[in-house]
């Protein structure tokens, strides 16, 4: 029998999310206050959690994701490509970890993910190009030759990190936005996103700066960048038609409107990260809002 909600006799939602979280628990190999710690959560508030008495926060689910090694779709839909708010996500490879067995495969994910972690931490602060593998051994506390065991090739690595940017940012637009039914209030969230504030908002915005450079330059992140920027694209367009047909916007080319949303985006990011005078935040936001209101509402919606 499914669960139920506590209204009684309507089957519960969020069922399905508490399972794949025990499962996942189970795969780590851990204990539940082992996992809750891994996630920074109080064990505590996990098992209010898993037992439908508390709800994961939008920030919970994405360290989850993160931790586990899955994406915030999959945890709340049972799928990667499950339909959402955002669009499904593009199909890039990444290199194949090295094969293991039980607790060493679960010990070995755990050190990719803190390699991973380290790594996009000091590209967003000292460059791409800057970063060395003694460096990303010296934040993980581990040796070099732990390094190059799990990635024989630092531009590997890297790129893998990069990828990782990536992901991180999708997973919190499906974590923040899949309760946001509202087109309107969801792309003023979506744009809310978006912006550079200090910490990791910005350290996200350092990355994608490196990858449009880096881009320019090496094919394979060409491929990368091209099918991420598609899918924030793809976000972008959807929620503007379906603002359209909710009637909070007016009628436009949502694909051409998302062409000149994302563009006004990325140049005043550009302009903010760079230091350009008088181009703050603040500025970027109200520039952004200004354009939604007369561009995209029109004076549709009050």
């Amino acid at each position: 029998m499914s669960a139920t909600n506590a209204a009684g006799g309507a089957p519960d939602p969020l069922e399905g999310l508490r399972q794949r979280v025990r499962e996942l628990i189970v795969r780590s190999g851990r204990s539940q206050r082992e996992f809750a710690d891994l996630i920074g959560l109080e064990p505590s508030k996990l098992s209010k959690s898993l037992k439908g008495t508390r709800r994961l926060s939008a920030e919970e689910l994405i360290r989850v994701a993160e931790v586990a090694g899955v994406t915030v779709n999959w945890l709340l839909h049972g799928s990667d490509d499950a339909a959402t708010v955002v669009a499904v996500p593009p199909k890039v490879r990444a290199p194949a970890p090295p094969a293991e067995r039980g607790a060493e495969r679960a010990a070995g994910a755990e050190r990719r993910r803190q390699i991973i972690e380290a790594a996009h931490r000091l590209i967003a602060v000292h460059g791409y190009h800057s970063v060395r593998t003694v460096d990303i051994a010296r934040a993980c506390g581990t040796s070099s030759a732990t390094i190059h065991y799990h990635f024989p090739a630092l531009r590997d690595l890297l790129d893998e990190a990069l990828r990782s940017a990536a992901k991180q940012a999708f997973d919190r637009q499906v974590a923040v936005l899949h309760t946001v039914p509202c087109a309107r209030t969801r792309l003023h969230r979506l744009i809310e996103l978006q912006l550079p504030y200090p910490g990791l908002l910005r350290r996200e915005w350092s990355i994608w700066l490196q990858v449009w450079t880096e881009s320019a330059l090496n094919p394979q992140l060409r491929e990368l960048h091209a099918a991420h920027y598609q899918r924030w694209h793809d976000t972008i367009a959807r929620t503007l038609r379906e603002g359209i047909e909710a009637g909070q916007f007016r009628e436009f080319d949502a694909e051409a409107m998302a062409t000149r949303l994302t563009a006004l985006i990325d140049g005043l990011g550009i302009q903010v990260m760079t230091g350009r005078p008088g181009r703050t935040v603040e500025a970027m936001r109200d520039a952004l809002r200004e354009f939604v209101a007369t561009a995209i509402e029109g004076g549709s919606q009050p």
